[in-house]
């Protein structure tokens, strides 16, 4: 499996069977897409940060991406994906609407991809996401939850890698935390970005791992 991040919540996963694009964003945000194409589109929620799947053209095994953009069971392409209904705020709801979390059963991994997640997991929440080997979680606060939530959630999950998303970035107009912060409230020293993560199930650390994407 390989990983790739265009920044914001948007992470482009390719697998043996399909490829699949996470929440692409509009230019308003402060940068722009690049051309990119994939089997699969999952929208977390129906912001324009987060839900451009016209952006995203379809490969030569697809003419046009299959869009998932709320909760549900679904198997495509070879991926089975299991969306989870959650809040974008602490307040179910009431301040910023709801928010999908994605399990996504790929190359035998279990990715789980948060969204614009704003409250710590229920405890069905956790058993509908159960057991994941890669967490991709939002931690610059604002909108999403802040580092210290960010770590707690992380608490309950318990994956074996952590890939932070929905911080500052240079360009971005949205106020967000620096990634560092999180990095600091969960105990790990400075990282240097990666252009990308590639990851098979033998080779998933027994140890916890932060691996900090650069943005392509």
């Amino acid at each position: 499996m390989e990983i790739i991040f265009f920044g914001h919540s948007c992470f482009r996963i390719r697998g043996k069977t399909a490829v699949l694009v996470t929440d692409p964003f509009e230019s308003y945000i402060g940068f722009k897409l690049p051309k990119i194409s994939a089997d699969i589109v999952t929208i977390s929620h129906d912001h324009k940060d987060h839900n451009n799947k016209e952006a995203v053209s379809g490969t030569a095994k697809t003419k046009k991406p299959f869009v998932i953009s709320g909760p549900g069971e679904y198997e495509i392409a070879g991926v089975s994906i299991f969306g989870v209904g959650t809040f974008h705020d602490a307040s179910k709801g009431s301040k910023r609407g709801a928010n999908a979390v994605y399990l996504i059963n790929l190359d035998g991994m279990r990715v789980v991809h948060l969204g614009d997640l704003g409250h710590k997991l229920t405890e069905s929440q956790l058993e509908e996401i159960n057991g994941a080997d890669i967490l991709i979680i939002p931690v610059g606060g604002t909108y999403t939850l802040d580092a210290k939530e960010a770590v707690e959630v992380i608490g309950q999950v318990e994956p074996k890698i952590i890939i932070p998303m929905h911080y500052r970035l240079p360009g971005l107009t949205i106020k967000l935390a620096p990634v560092e912060e999180f990095l600091k409230e969960i105990g790990v020293k400075a990282i240097k970005p990666v252009p990308k993560l590639t990851i098979s199930k033998d080779r998933l650390p027994e140890e916890r791992e932060v691996v900090v994407l650069k943005k392509k």
